[in-house]
């Protein structure tokens, strides 16, 4: 039994080395991108805002493809449905290509008036969920006078 063990206990060994050899051959499945990179591709890139729902990327780059160099087209989608959001994303080889671009703003795309802007930069630490509660219903309990609890009564002073 106890050699059994040990043999086990070797062949085990033999696969991690194994393993820990092929994952460092191999590099990181994903690179990570540095902020100058992610700087760089947004300035290259636009935003394009009421998307046909049918559309694909190849159509939206050939739509593009007059302005300049199309690198990629990015058609975001929700990720519970898998359905389309209605925008996109288009970055190009040239910076020069996004004013190009801009030109098409307000022009037909599959029968949809499409919007185009400049992608904008995600600043890091500027977050919408981690703002305070606004609106009617706030923590700590309904106030006299506005919120829910006091819909359809009637005030005794």
């Amino acid at each position: 039994m106890e050699e059994e063990a040990e043999k086990l206990r070797e062949m085990q060994s033999e696969v991690e080395k194994q393993l820990i050899l092929n994952s460092s051959s191999m590099g990181s499945p994903t690179p990570a991108i540095s902020l100058e990179d992610k700087l760089d591709a947004d300035s290259r890139s636009i935003w394009i805002g009421n998307v046909d729902y049918a559309a694909t990327a190849e159509e939206l780059g050939s739509h593009f493809h007059g302005c300049g160099s199309v690198n990629r087209a990015t058609i975001l989608c929700d990720k519970f449905s898998g359905h389309p959001k209605g925008f996109a994303y288009v970055e190009f080889v040239d910076k020069d290509s996004v004013e190009t671009a801009q030109a098409l703003d307000d022009s037909l795309f599959k029968g949809r008036q499409i919007k185009v802007t400049p992608k904008r930069t995600n600043r890091p630490g500027i977050s919408s969920t981690n703002r305070p509660p606004s609106g009617r219903f706030r923590r700590g309990g309904a106030r006299f006078g506005s919120g829910y609890a006091s819909r359809g009564r009637r005030s005794i002073r």
